[in-house]
């Protein structure tokens, strides 16, 4: 194929394709976490001020729950037009649509202002944040995987994923920067605007980098086969209906993936700010500090996770995570109760790194499991849906469970029923290590045939998707 024959990147350029993905996303995500964050210590106070402190935390959650409501249709249109124009414009876009939202909301009036309207426009700019990074984790992930080879897809492709965590470091950086340095009712009063306005300029520097790299060899092999057979007057089908025909089960296999990874690290790091400061009794400083130090060991582990994916394969080292995660819970709190920082570091700490076994491979995963021509609309869906079932909820979900119980035993079974869902899911997966990109076609999954006895397994099911396309 096409794809197949063009030159492979050099490791600058390929370093460079990194470096876009990886500062895109850091962005992405630092808007997106920045929003959690303020949700868990000042939201409450500004925009439901009428409410009991913790119905108001609820209720702030509840808007921050909305962003990822907005996460599935920002796959579904982000994916189709990706997958028909190419990855690099709507990473753009995404970009600009966050990073404007995000600025917005720095120069939002509060309720004691204009009252009930507050918060609905921040719901607004909250759907539109949702929306923009529905289809940003999709793009970032196929430029870097699309880009590189097989043998090495794990460990680069890890990279635009530990934009999460340096998200959420220079989210939790600033913000606690700001809580050491100003009173509480400085920051209440106008210093929880100064990381939202940051974002301005922050974006300026992604767009910079972003709009310095090229559309993958893969996709434009794929888009000029794709005007060959418009050419010959063959349809073509929209990328999503050919994702729910020929991948559906690998869209489902995704969702239940996402379970225990996207729960779990809500839980740990937004609910957290919440139970540490209310039932452990711990200060805003400490609970943030925890979470600033945890998430730069994240950063470290998520490529050291990617290669070891790249060794023994992209299901293992997802169960590791999974299973670690769901056994770390009870730890996890019991840990937090002691009021100890460094328990309460532990807990976070040990709680990221075995996320990132899930998360590293997850960008290779998701992408070798999709034709070129739908793997924007698959690994968008297959990821973005799930976290309206996960993530959004979870803050949620995990405040009323304190509320009602007044324990931390059933958010701990919580996390726990969450991985085993994602246990089953990898259980049902192939593995997809090895795969050549350029070779995966739209083959229904119901075709696909294991390898032939004595054959490796990957080598079996990379041959059963070389079947050409009608």
């Amino acid at each position: 194929m096409a794809a197949s024959a063009s030159a492979p990147p050099t490791p600058r350029s390929l370093k460079r394709i990194v470096a876009a993905s990886l500062i895109g996303t850091t962005i992405e995500w630092y808007d997106f976490f920045l929003y959690g964050s303020a949700a868990a210590l000042v939201f409450n106070k500004l925009f439901f001020p009428d409410s009991d402190p913790l119905v108001g935390t609820l209720l702030s959650f509840l808007t921050y729950a909305v962003g990822f409501a907005a996460r599935p249709i920002g796959a579904l249109v982000f994916g189709h037009f990706g997958d028909r124009m190419g990855r690099k414009k709507l990473l753009v876009l995404s970009l600009l649509m966050m990073g404007g939202a995000t600025f917005a909301i720095g120069l939002m009036p509060t309720h004691a202002t204009i009252g009930t309207a507050a918060p609905v426009l921040l719901t607004v700019l909250r759907l539109v944040q949702g929306f923009a990074l529905g289809g940003e984790w999709g793009g970032a992930v196929l430029l870097v995987s699309e880009h590189g080879d097989a043998k090495r897809r794990g460990f680069w492709a890890s990279w635009p994923q530990t934009g999460a965590p340096a998200g959420q470091l220079l989210a939790t950086g600033v913000l606690s920067a700001l809580t050491a340095l100003l009173s509480d009712a400085a920051f209440t009063s106008w210093g929880w605007r100064i990381p939202f306005l940051l974002s301005g300029v922050l974006v300026l520097v992604g767009l910079w980098i972003r709009l310095s790299v090229d559309e993958s060899p893969v996709f434009k092999a794929a888009l000029a086969q794709a005007e060959q057979r418009k050419s010959a007057a063959a349809a073509e089908k929209m990328p999503v209906v050919a994702v729910l025909r020929h991948h559906w089960r690998d869209v489902l296999v995704a969702m239940g993936a996402r379970m225990a990874e996207n729960i779990s690290y809500y839980v740990i790091t937004a609910f957290i700010l919440v139970y540490a400061t209310t039932a452990a009794e711990v200060s805003k400083q400490t609970a943030l500090n925890a979470v600033l130090i945890g998430s730069a060991v994240h950063f470290a582990v998520i490529p050291a996770w990617g290669a070891l994916s790249d060794r023994i394969g992209r299901r293992p080292v997802y169960v590791i995570g999974a299973v670690g995660v769901g056994a770390w819970m009870f730890p996890f709190f019991a840990l937090i109760d002691t009021a100890s920082f460094g328990n309460l570091l532990v807990a976070v700490t040990v709680g990221l790194v075995l996320h990132g076994a899930m998360y590293a491979p997850q960008a290779a995963f998701f992408s070798e499991m999709f034709a070129t021509r739908m793997r924007y609309s698959g690994a968008s869906i297959g990821a973005q849906f799930a976290s309206v079932a996960a993530g959004a909820p979870a803050p949620l979900i995990a405040t009323a469970l304190l509320a009602d119980y007044d324990s931390s035993t059933p958010i701990a079974l919580y996390v726990i029923a969450a991985a085993l869902i994602t246990v089953v899911a990898i259980a049902c997966a192939r593995e997809t290590r090895n795969r050549d990109l350029a070779d995966v076609d739209a083959e229904p999954d119901s075709a696909k045939v294991p390898a032939p006895r004595g054959a490796g397994a990957d080598a079996g099911t990379a041959a059963s998707l070389r079947t050409p396309r009608a």
